[in-house]
């Protein structure tokens, strides 16, 4: 998703990826996951939109600061989250050794209780954020994007034209890997 936004222009688009290679982002952010008040436009200067960790957490806070950006909801069935997740990002928390990382206090304690690793809880997480996101995100702001779906339904929500190129796959188990 972040390399289509890039290619439809909605980039750069802000990711993990950012945080992990800026000492600026990393310090803001983990003020903010520690309980600092959120400044979202020195979290977001520089970029046109923003995915994934950290920024999902924050999505009841992004949807009332931002309120006439498009809201896009990466689906896939718990079952392949579980997979993906246990694959990348679970594998990264297993490997921290910072107390400080964002995948330590945010993702593992903040959102997942301290217990990531248990599937139930992690799977019973995952769909309730999917519910709340659909619940409370107006249909007309917001687009759930299966996994898969493409280009047509992604530039329909946006107001774009359709690119005249693939769809990207990136961000992949193996990519994930060697950030």
């Amino acid at each position: 998703m972040r390399e289509a936004l890039t290619i439809l222009g909605f980039g750069p688009c802000h990711h993990m990826f950012e945080v992990m290679a800026n000492e600026d982002q990393k310090r803001l952010w983990r003020a903010l996951a520690k309980g600092a008040a959120p400044d979202w436009n020195q979290l977001f200067a520089g970029y046109a939109s923003c995915i994934d960790w950290p920024s999902a957490h924050y999505w009841r806070d992004l949807i009332e600061f931002y309120p006439d950006a498009r809201v896009i909801l990466t689906y896939r069935s718990p079952e392949s989250w579980w997979k993906s997740f246990e694959k990348t990002i679970l594998a990264g928390i297993s490997q921290s050794k910072d107390q400080e990382s964002l995948s330590l206090t945010l993702i593992s304690r903040q959102v997942f209780g301290g217990l990531p690793h248990d599937r139930a809880n992690a799977i019973a997480v995952y769909e309730a954020n999917v519910r709340a996101v659909v619940a409370t995100v107006p249909p007309g702001r917001l687009l759930v994007h299966n996994l898969g779906d493409g280009w047509t339904p992604l530039c329909r929500h946006l107001g774009v034209p359709v690119p005249d190129q693939s769809y990207p796959n990136r961000n992949n188990t193996r990519d994930f890997q060697s950030a």
